[in-house]
């Protein structure tokens, strides 16, 4: 483990989470009944970036719990579009990112737990460690861009920069 004291783990909610998009939530959203009076529409929940020449692309995520302690090791960032991540089950999980332009300032890393009912939409350009489930297994809905343009930027780590989540 690296000498660096733990990455701490800090509730996720829309004010801290702003500077990297939209925490997706439906508490204090509008509502509006649809379908006949038969259904709620938790109306935009989030704002997706495609960017030109993209389109929309609807996908599902199987995660797999990763080794303890958690290391950050590499953070990814889409430069082209907006990423969205929405769990399919109740489980609580984690949204590691950080502030940067053609790398990662490691000194602005932060943790939020997210709860089972909270998901994220990465703007375009922020920096992120992969999905990151605390259970065994968990799915997660993705909206995110398609397109011929790369829209995948990865940045791995030395061992000295490497950082460990704190345990919850």
């Amino acid at each position: 483990m690296s000498g660096r004291p733990p990455l701490p783990v800090e509730p996720l909610t829309k004010a801290a989470f702003a500077p990297f998009g939209d925490v997706i939530e439906i508490e204090g959203c509008e509502t509006r009944v649809i379908n006949q009076g038969f259904a709620l529409r938790r109306h935009d929940l989030a704002h997706v970036a495609i960017g030109e020449g993209g389109r929309t692309c609807v996908s599902i995520f199987e995660a797999r719990r990763r080794p303890r302690p958690i290391a950050i090791d590499m953070l990814e960032k889409h430069p082209l579009a907006s990423q969205a991540f929405y769990p399919l089950s109740r489980e609580d999980w984690l949204v590691v990112v950080a502030e940067g332009g053609d790398k990662p300032d490691l000194t602005t890393l932060r943790c939020f737990l997210a709860r089972g009912d909270q998901g994220v939409n990465y703007a375009p350009g922020v920096w992120h460690f992969p999905v990151l489930t605390i259970a065994d297994r968990q799915d997660f809905l993705i909206v995110d861009r398609e397109g011929s343009a790369p829209n995948l930027v990865e940045r791995f780590f030395a061992a000295d920069e490497i950082r460990f989540v704190a345990e919850n």
